[in-house]
């Protein structure tokens, strides 16, 4: 298992990358914040999306819809840990199921 600070590290990496993606999404229907370990995209017309880390498993964890998803790191990508889907794919239907029209994230780093 990665060790605290090297997941620390790779989990503040994706973060700010990701941040950066849902920046550059052209609309003004959400509002995204960073924080330590945590990234939050609050919609205009209700709801929030919330990647956090879970440091004790080294996870990161996504809350959208009323649901959960729990990611890992994989070899080349962040993974869910159930259905094996990456982490961009996942927040790629997201955000377009959200939003109504299509948006596609690319995988975030994972050094």
């Amino acid at each position: 298992m990665i060790d605290e600070p090297k997941f620390r590290q790779v989990v503040a990496a994706a973060l700010r990358d990701l941040g950066r993606q849902v920046d550059t999404v052209d609309t003004d229907a959400f509002d995204w914040k960073l924080t330590e370990g945590v990234l939050s995209v609050e919609f205009e017309a209700g709801g929030v999306f919330v990647l956090s880390q879970q440091v004790p498993v080294r996870e990161l964890w996504l809350s959208a819809f009323s649901r959960a998803w729990h990611f890992r790191i994989g070899e080349s990508a962040w993974l869910e840990r159930d259905s094996g889907q990456p982490l961009a794919a996942v927040l790629s239907e997201l955000f377009s199921r959200k939003l109504g029209f299509a948006v596609a994230l690319s995988e975030p780093p994972l050094s």
